[in-house]
């Protein structure tokens, strides 16, 4: 147990690390965009790539890992993210439009690939390390690593808009791909190369061939961060910047604050639902209740906007109204893909649940911009709306099973 403990501890290490540059990056792309005079859509389709292949890798990503480990994964990941990070920094201001739109599509698409491996890599190995039938421990492993990876994203927005600040666009760029080039030396050696590996051989057929559980997880997943990225990835920064005139530090301030504190809402989600009392457990009824509840947040904060509450305010307290009832849905999505799954097939699961992750932002990204351009903000947080109402209604189709009790849940996990 003790040699699972440290080889989790290494791989999520590392994951914070690629995590901190994943966030940073996205930031200094659309800020330094924006500053060039890019259009929202234009925006919106650097980032295309960048979830077009998270889809692609999600989908193999779990079979390679499954056939051979987590450390081919995870390594992986880390080193496209550099290789993405240098390729970005010899991008050339006197390039046409449309050439350096697709150089950043190009160098985008690495970073996509290198961002679902280590993610997968990461979260795969939590179901290797805990103990069978362990399901409290489980969740409380799940919540402490998602939660922790968004807050470190969120710290990355703001390295983003601070590093861009004070070291240019590519000065920000060289940094942090010598910084990750340090994360991956420091854990090369360490990752024993059968960690997540099936006993197995894993056909490629199974990679479609997923449990009706799974299957609706995943179709509710794609929902649920589509609902999130419509208004979050073009449309929020573009609106604090251009119309309430907001400085790239202080947009890049808060949507730092929001990650970070979305992250820290997702940590301690087990606690949250058992003082709210969820005695039954965490099920698929968990994660539609909480999927409703969600709707409401947008919806109400596009009312309030539209009968001409102040906008700073009102983004303030519906913004974050909705990172709390939205980290608690993904905390429970989290847990429930690994509940679901087999030690065996974790690795395969993984991936294939966070392929429709990928496509739900690669959706939500590419309907920010196009939604902003046609309706503005509001429109984004109608849409936002209806699709958490996709993902409610979805969530029907969960079973119920595989719950949890709460009540015993955090004293199982300390022991």
């Amino acid at each position: 147990m003790r040699n699972a403990v440290r080889n989790y501890a290494l791989v999520t290490g590392a994951y914070w690390g690629f995590t901190l540059t994943d966030g940073a990056l996205r930031m200094l792309v659309l800020l330094h965009f924006d500053r060039l005079g890019y259009s929202a859509v234009e925006i919106a389709f650097l980032f295309l790539f960048y979830e077009f292949f998270g889809i692609v890798t999600n989908l193999l990503g779990g079979w390679i890992a499954a056939r051979s480990g987590l450390k081919v994964t995870l390594y992986g990941g880390l080193l496209l993210q550099i290789v993405a990070l240098i390729m970005l920094a010899f991008l050339q201001p006197a390039w046409a439009r449309l050439t350096s739109v697709a150089y950043v599509m190009a160098a985008q698409a690495l970073s996509g690939i290198a961002k679902d491996l280590t993610k997968m890599s990461a979260k795969s190995a939590i179901k290797v390390v805990v103990p069978e039938g362990e399901d409290g421990a489980l969740f409380k492993w799940v919540a402490r690593l998602t939660g922790s990876k968004n807050a470190l994203k969120g710290t990355g927005f703001f390295l983003g808009a601070a590093l861009l600040t004070a070291l240019g666009f590519v000065g920000s760029l060289v940094a942090m791909a010598a910084g990750l080039a340090i994360v991956l030396l420091g854990t090369v050696a360490a990752l024993p190369s059968a960690m997540g590996k099936a006993k197995s051989k894993i056909k490629f057929t199974t990679l479609f061939s997923k449990s009706v559980a799974v299957n609706w997880l995943s179709a509710a997943r794609l929902f649920l961060f589509s609902a999130r990225d419509v208004w979050f990835v073009v449309g929020l920064p573009v609106f604090l910047a251009s119309t309430l005139g907001w400085s790239y530090m202080q947009v890049g301030a808060f949507v730092a604050a929001w990650f970070i504190g979305y992250g820290m809402v997702q940590a301690i989600v087990p606690e949250i639902l058992r003082q709210l009392g969820a005695r039954q457990g965490v099920t698929g009824d968990t994660a539609r209740l909480w999927a409703f509840v969600l709707t409401i947040v947008p919806l109400a904060l596009a009312s309030a906007l539209e009968l001409g509450a102040r906008p700073a305010p009102a983004l303030m307290i519906g913004l974050t109204i909705f990172m709390v009832i939205f980290a608690i849905n993904s905390a429970v999505h989290s847990y429930l893909i690994l509940a679901y799954s087999q030690d065996d097939e974790v690795a395969t699961n993984v991936g294939f649940y966070y392929m429709a992750n990928a496509g739900g932002r690669l959706l939500g990204t590419l309907l920010s911009g196009v939604i902003f351009e046609a309706c503005g903000f509001v429109g984004c947080l109608f849409a936002s709306a209806a699709l958490v109402l996709a993902a409610g209604v979805l969530s029907f189709n969960l079973p119920s099973a595989r719950a949890i009790p709460l009540t015993v849940e955090l004293k199982e996990a300390d022991a």
